[in-house]
């Protein structure tokens, strides 16, 4: 018995994640406002996070791969002089530290370090892998295990003051490449200045070219406002084929690179005539190009 066809919206949808939900919290969610099984999100946040998250609806969870490693933007606040199991506010308190004296110059001066290239140790509660198994799972269970430092690179990170009455409480906001953590990068500034911090109250402004202002709160979410699927790849560089060219492309055809017209190094999302969609194409050998993803197939 064949199963029956998915015949939900296909898309993007730019949701501003509330506090207290996971991200696979939002995509259960979703799947009951959209209609839909078929939904998958890109860049996780953590549960206490609000802010940006993408998720690619129907055919669009196949290009999913051309969301996760766009770059990131936040605002948070480090809270100095206490360090928590968790590194963010939701954690345990594991050590205290006297920073009575710190200033918003000292901090500044130190945030300053910290832009470019630089070295993180994923935290215990983070979801990458070791030994096949998610970091966050082992801490669960008391588990603490050695992590290779990954790099990634921050490309601003400016610091203003906190909230009234709390001298050791700092806002930052940061630019960041893909796999940046927000809460290590708050604790290495609190060990930079000679004691500890950690992260609160953070929100993602921007993925990519996708900002807050056209996210959409989660309880409003319905599908005529699932975006075009021509969305999901704008970041890509563009080809209009013409009508031979989108013949060959639906047919999944690896074809020469003048063929397709594609400029820049790829990949590159292929369109219709019409707008419409139909595959994104990567470099293959030498002068050649192949699908990765035909959404229009014959």
């Amino acid at each position: 018995m064949s199963r029956r066809p998915d015949l939900g919206p296909s898309g993007l949808v730019v949701v501003d994640k509330p506090a207290g939900w996971t991200s696979h919290d939002v995509v259960a969610k979703s799947r009951g406002l959209l209609g839909t099984r078929k939904i998958g999100h890109a860049g996780t946040l953590d549960p206490d996070a609000t802010g940006v998250l993408l998720l690619g609806v129907g055919k669009a969870t196949r290009l999913l791969r051309y969301l996760s490693p766009l770059g990131k933007a936040y605002v948070g606040e480090v809270v100095f002089g206490v360090e928590t199991s968790t590194l963010d506010s939701s954690g345990e308190v594991t050590a205290t530290h006297h920073m009575a004296d710190l200033t918003l110059d000292r901090v500044t001066e130190a945030a300053a370090n910290f832009v470019g290239p630089i070295n993180q140790i994923p935290p215990m509660v983070s979801a990458v892998k070791v030994d096949g198994r998610r970091l966050h799972e082992l801490a669960r269970q008391g588990i603490e295990v050695e992590r290779e430092p990954r790099s990634v690179t921050i490309h601003r990170l400016e610091v203003r003051d906190g909230p009234a009455g709390e001298p050791l409480v700092f806002e930052v906001e940061v630019e960041c490449s893909s796999g940046t953590y927000i809460r290590t990068l708050a604790a290495d500034l609190g060990h930079a200045l000679g004691g500890g911090a950690h992260l609160r109250n953070l929100r993602r402004t921007s993925v990519g070219p996708f900002t807050l202002a056209e996210a959409v709160p989660l309880e409003s979410l319905s599908p005529d406002l699932v975006r075009p699927m021509t969305d999901v790849v704008t970041h890509l560089d563009p080809v209009l084929a013409d009508a031979a060219t989108a013949e060959a492309v639906t047919m999944g055809k690896v074809l020469d690179r003048g063929a397709l017209e594609a400029q820049g190094e790829g990949p590159w999302a292929v369109v219709d005539a019409e707008g419409s969609l139909l595959a994104v194409y990567e470099p293959f050998r030498g002068d050649t190009v192949k699908p990765a993803v035909v959404l229009v197939a014959r």
